[in-house]
């Protein structure tokens, strides 16, 4: 049984990882085709393009977790995961939109929270519901850290919460600027590490069933 629930949460995190990078590629995409299409600095052409690039596997993972509770399936780390990411995704949008209207400048190093958030406030989200489903399953605080702790996927996504801001300052702070489509999708999925805490899930699994 637990041999089962092993291949099941390495297949679903899996499939987090695969809507990852579609998402990645859906951004790129409608970064370059906006370009082309001469809407640089558009604010709605930015905020559909760091919607793909940076929660595009979202949504995806957001319909695998309503999916598989549909299906009744056996309520796992990886479907918490991504109703977390689903629920975490909308907070961009209104920080962007509040910027933008208070004249933030959204391209200068004072806006690289905006980027930082659409790529992570999903993983945030995701991290939180990780830990209430450790929770659920502990019942007890204590034990519930203890087992956040030694878990390589909810250490992996805090991992990421946390080093992903000064990498974006850095780089913003370093005279990078987004002024392009195309550029908004490369920073956003430069900032967007979500597919590695599902990896991590991917190959704790596959050791696991080495053993």
């Amino acid at each position: 049984m637990h041999e089962d629930h092993g291949k099941e949460e390495r297949e679903e995190f899996g499939e987090l990882i695969k809507f990852t990078f579609a998402g990645f590629a859906g951004g790129l995409g409608l970064g370059w085709l906006f370009d082309r299409l001469g809407f640089q600095q558009n604010p709605l052409g930015e905020w559909l393009v760091r919607v793909l690039a940076g929660e595009g596997e979202s949504l995806l993972e957001g319909i695998f977790a309503i999916r598989k509770k549909i299906a009744g399936e056996v309520h796992s780390l990886a479907q918490a995961y991504g109703w977390g990411k689903l629920v975490g995704m909308t907070v961009p949008w209104w920080v962007d939109l509040i910027s933008r209207l208070a004249g933030v400048d959204v391209y200068g190093w004072e806006g690289f929270y905006i980027p930082y958030l659409y790529a992570m406030s999903d993983q945030i989200g995701a991290n939180v519901a990780g830990f209430i489903y450790l929770y659920r399953h502990e019942g007890n605080l204590g034990r519930t850290f203890r087992r956040y702790r030694g878990n390589p996927v909810m250490l992996a996504s805090l991992f990421v919460i946390l080093i992903v801001p000064f990498g974006l300052l850095t780089a913003r702070l370093l005279g990078f600027s987004p002024t392009t489509n195309l550029f908004v999708a490369l920073e956003t999925i430069a900032a967007n590490l979500c597919w590695l805490p599902p990896l991590v899930g991917v190959v704790v699994e596959r050791r696991k069933r080495r053993r």
